[in-house]
């Protein structure tokens, strides 16, 4: 069956109207439980007059970017997404949530790929359920969710070496990466930050009380 996202047209996301005409990924109320830790956490940002520069990358709909332009008075983003289709999305997102222009940043990137300078904190859902998982996997997310945003190699940590081996090099220092992942993930993500020699990460439960999140912070080396 259809979501019933996709047949109203549209998903409230921390207060946004996200819309989703050109089928992007739908936001879920786990990502949208961290990004509220986030704002939380920052208000006192809003207060500031301090320029709040962040990277929102596998942006999909635009929605954890534009939840942090909507709260954090300050914040500017860039939106780093590598489908033509959903830049038209987030443009959309953005012009509906009445987000000045000069807020924003879009870039049709691949991952790193086009992305320069460095951000205060980095947000990133990227696409993450195991291949080898497909069969229980909701037959709706099958059907009607693009696949591409879903999915990431046999053990859906294709795409999540590739952000973490670069990560770090667009923090500002005392930046923060968040990234979510999928909670069967946090051995090997464990594994995989120790071995790219992540020193100051934290792994974080959901309001499911499984772990779907992580803050990393910067840390500096050499080769930066």
């Amino acid at each position: 069956m259809e979501p019933i996202e996709y047949k109203k047209g549209y998903k409230n996301f921390l207060g946004c109207k996200i819309d989703l005409r050109f089928r992007p990924f739908i936001p879920r109320k786990e990502t949208e439980f961290w990004v509220k830790k986030v704002i939380k956490n920052n208000l006192s940002r809003a207060k500031s007059r301090e320029k709040f520069v962040c990277l929102d990358i596998f942006s999909g709909s635009g929605c954890i970017g534009i939840a942090i332009l909507k709260y954090i008075e300050n914040s500017q983003v860039v939106f780093a997404e590598i489908d033509k289709s959903l830049i038209k999305q987030i443009k959309l997102n953005l012009k509906i949530n009445k987000v000045s222009v000069n807020k924003y940043k879009i870039i049709q990137s691949d991952i790193f790929e086009k992305i320069k300078g460095r951000f205060d904190y980095i947000f990133a859902n990227p696409p993450y359920v195991p291949l080898r998982n497909k069969h229980i996997v909701q037959q709706s997310v099958l059907n009607y969710e693009p696949l591409n945003a879903v999915f990431s190699g046999e053990d859906g940590l294709l795409l999540i070496r590739k952000f973490l081996k670069d990560a770090r090099k667009y923090l500002k220092k005392n930046g923060k990466i968040y990234m979510e992942f999928d909670h069967l993930q946090k051995r090997e993500l464990e594994k995989l930050l120790e071995k790219l020699n992540y020193k100051n990460y934290k792994i974080c439960k959901d309001q499911f009380e499984k772990y779907r999140w992580l803050i990393a912070k910067y840390f500096f080396l050499n080769y930066y």
